[in-house]
Formats: C-alpha cells, structure tokens, sequence
C-alpha cells in the first residue's frame, strides 16, 4: 500500500515536472520503485532476441581486445541495422519510465565505441581510403532519422517546444521536414545555427513575428484571411534565401512541403537537392496557404544572374499538409532516412492517434486494426469514384484534395503530440498572445521530455557514423586542396 502511494505520488511529479531534470529524477525514483529497476538488469525477454545481442556483444568486446579493427568492420558490415533482433520494438518502452534493457543499452555503448576503434585504427592495418569506404557504407546503408513537423495553423507554436527540447539535449536530428504550420520551424532549423534558433523559438520572439498573423478579410475575396502580416514576418525571418543559401549556412537537409492548387499535379518537398535555387520565404507562405484561409502562391527562385523569378511558372501551391504532412518515403529517398521522430499537431489527425507504445495485441485489437484499414480503403475508393462522376473542377479539386488527406500516413515510429484538449483548438486560427505561445512551447517541451531517452537510443548509433564520417571528409577536403593530383585516385 506504502509503495502504490508513493507511486501515485511520483506519477504526479512527472506529470507536473517544470524541467527535465524534474521529470528524469522522479522517473528514474518510479523505475526504482516499482521494480522496472530489475527488469532493466534482466537480459531475458519474449519481445526481443536478446541471445543474439548477447553474442554480437561479446563478438564487439573481443574484436576490440584482439586490437582487431578489421574484424570489427566485418562485424558491423554484417548485419548492424537499427532494428537489430527487434530491440526496437516499441513493447520495450512500457515497463519503465525511463530506459530500456541494460543489455541493449551496452550493445549500443559497443557499437559506437567499436566506430571509434576504427576510426583511430592505426593506418598500416587500415588506411584512409579503406575507412572512408567502410563509413561512407556501413553509416548508408544503417540509415538516419529525421525529424517532421506537420501541419496545425496556430498550434503549431508546439513544434518551437519539441525543437527546443531536442536542441537543448543535442538530439535535432540533420533531417527535418515541415508542412504548413511546421514549415515555419522548419525554416528556422535550416537558417539558423544552434544558438540563433534556441533564441528564436522563444515566446517572446515568435510573439514579436506572428502575434498579429491571422487578419479577416472575409469570404468571397480570394481568401478569409489577409495574409500581408504573415508574408511581412516571413520576410524578417528568411528574406531572399535560398535552399542552397540555408545548407551552406547550417548544414541541415531541411524541406518544405507544398501542395498543387489544380488537379494532376503531386505534392512537391523543397529542399537543396529538388530546388536548391527556391527562395524559402515563398515556399514557407504556400505550404501555410491553408484552403480558403490564405491564397495560393507562386512560387519564386533566384536565377544564375542573381535575379528573383517565379519558380514553376503558372502554377501555384498550397497548403503542404493537404498531400504531404509526413513525407517520410521521399525523404528516405532522398537522404537515407529509416527512422521517423514525429511532432504531430494536425487537428485532423491528433484525435485519432493512440498515445500508448505498443503494437496490436490479441483477437480485438487485430479486428479493430484490419476494420480501420478497411475503412480507410473504402474511403479512399468512394471519393476516387466520386472525383470522376462529379463535372466541375473546382468540385473534382475539392475531392481530390480530401482524399488525400485521408490516404495520409500521420504518425511516425516516434510520435510527440500534444494532450487532447478541446480548449486548444481556440488557437487554430486565432492571433495568439504571448502567453497561448508560452503555453504551447512549453507543452511542446513537456510532450518531448518522455521521449527524449528512446530518441537518444534510435539516434546514438547513426549520430557516431555522422560524427566520424564529417571528420573523414574533412580530412579528404585537405589532402585534396595540398594535392590535387590524388583526385584521379580518390575518385578512382
């Protein structure tokens, strides 16, 4: 009875934590208490094959004894991957509040000790060129995460919370995609450097910017809303820049996403490799161009003369969330991304979605799940027979429109989003104050504190391959610059 006091007692601590530090102390007191402790020191589990950790371990551990740093390239070449004998798997996060098997934890420490074994392996065994290769390889073929920031009008303040969450604890993952709302942040991310962007994502500094953004003007002229506050604020923010500009500035592979205002066309993600000449300001207003509330826009991009011209000509694009809130598949096309971290703020999307860390277990839960699956396929069928019985464009558009919203995938294999409240969709499409922003931010901040661990954990492996993989490449830079006439041979 003493103990399922103190239980309650600290539950109530974590759910009312002012900092990290709070939430992390009276976690780990919980994990103590209630005996997730011991669970944690058990190697033994049906949800993962923790034999197989065990060897690849005791494999790693050897390799290094034996100063062996050929043999530990043919062990993580063999089959390192970051879902590894299913230590991913999400059943593993419901028995503590904090951590996960100590075993898988020691696998991960090995890892990355082992990529840094390589690293500093003398090069008479293994010389550059060959850990280059390896690097360049081994950290592809492992993958990244990324981080995706949907859509949500005026209750997207909450990605500022989540950003500044994962900056503070050096975990912002290099890729990060942002719709509608998230797009703002998104673009944040892309120009400015750690510093610059945790002082940006304050409340004071996004009140200054978009505490007057939502203007009526009323139906029937083009849009209910004047978007002549919104475009002025992001002006300030990113003026002329481009995608290209923004890389080069903070190194972080960032994109936008915008959807086409007419039928036939996809869903575009702007980013320095698609449009690196786009200027980031319009592609910011157009995937915040909310149907009805804000127009469509033309795109613009700077041209090899330096001069503004429009990007796409006679088309213009929308609101990035109606076609492409998550673009999780092209962006693991795009940069190698296998691992998702989601701030999920959609109004459309956030009611539906189940806060618990678990797959569907037993008889119901599988009916419930193949039923959902179904709808959504009858759905999906109904309005494409729909879209080609009506005559209209304009109604053929609409049609398309809510279809894709529903064909939509809204959640990723990390998910932060915020806690169902009906009081909070005040914020949609209101001008907020300084406090509704503070409030949001903080809330961002307090969703993302209960997965800052298993983030840490999805991303300590990949972080390593980035780390010695920007060393190596550095150091490719200078022995190219001293001698170019090993071009032909690095290359080769």
């Amino acid at each position: 009875m003493a103990n399922k006091k103190q239980l309650n007692q600290l539950e109530l601590a974590i759910e009312n934590a002012e900092s990290y530090t709070e939430f992390l102390q009276a976690s780990l007191a919980h994990d103590e208490l209630s005996g997730a402790e011991e669970w944690k020191a058990e190697d033994k589990s049906p949800d993962y094959d923790y034999r197989l950790i065990q060897k690849r371990v005791q494999r790693i551990k050897t390799a290094k004894a034996n100063q062996d740093a050929a043999g530990l390239m043919f062990i993580l070449h063999e089959g390192i991957h970051g879902n590894l004998a299913n230590i991913s798997n999400p059943l593993l996060g419901n028995h503590a509040k904090v951590g996960t098997k100590y075993l898988i934890q020691e696998f991960l420490d090995e890892v990355c000790s082992a990529l840094e074994f390589i690293y500093n392996a003398d090069e008479k065994d293994i010389d550059f060129h060959e850990k280059l290769s390896f690097f360049e390889e081994t950290s592809y073929a492992y993958g990244q995460s990324c981080l995706m920031l949907s859509g949500g009008a005026g209750l997207g303040f909450f990605h500022c919370g989540v950003v500044r969450s994962l900056l503070e604890h050096e975990l912002l993952p290099n890729v990060i995609s942002g719709a509608s709302a998230g797009s703002i942040v998104a673009a944040l991310a892309a120009t400015r450097s750690d510093d610059q962007l945790g002082e940006m994502l304050s409340a004071e500094a996004i009140f200054e910017r978009f505490n007057k953004w939502s203007m009526w003007r009323g139906p029937g002229k083009g849009s209910w809303l004047d978007s002549t506050n919104l475009e002025n604020a992001l002006i300030e923010l990113f003026d002329l820049v481009t995608f290209e500009d923004a890389y080069r500035l903070t190194g972080r592979h960032v994109t936008i996403t915008v959807s086409p205002a007419d039928l036939h066309q996809y869903s575009r993600l702007l980013n320095t490799k698609t449009s690196p000449n786009a200027i980031i300001t319009q592609a910011v207003r157009a995937s915040c161009a909310i149907p009805l509330v804000f127009a469509p826009v033309q795109l613009k991009a700077r041209n090899q003369a330096g001069d503004i011209v429009p990007y796409i000509p006679n088309r213009k694009f929308a609101d990035g969330s109606l076609m492409a809130d998550l673009p999780f598949t092209r962006l693991a096309r795009l940069y190698g991304v296998n691992h998702s971290i989601v701030s999920q703020t959609n109004p459309l999307a956030v009611p539906f979605l189940s806060r618990r860390k678990q797959h569907s277990k037993g008889l119901l839960a599988l009916t419930k799940r193949h039923l959902t699956n179904l709808a959504k396929s009858n759905s999906i069928y109904a309005f494409d027979v729909l879209e080609n019985m009506v005559p209209g464009k304009a109604a053929k558009l609409g049609i398309h429109k809510l279809r894709s919203i529903i064909d939509q995938q809204y959640v990723g294999d990390v998910n932060i989003l915020p806690q169902r409240n009906l009081s909070s969709l005040k914020y949609l499409l209101a001008n907020p104050s300084e406090q509704s922003i503070r409030d949001l931010i903080k809330s961002g901040e307090r969703a993302t504190w209960s997965q800052l661990d298993l983030i840490k954990r999805s991303t300590q492996i990949s972080k390593h391959f980035r780390h010695y993989l920007t060393l190596l490449k550095a150091r490719e830079a200078r022995i190219l610059s001293s001698h170019p006439e090993k071009l032909r041979l690095v290359s080769g």
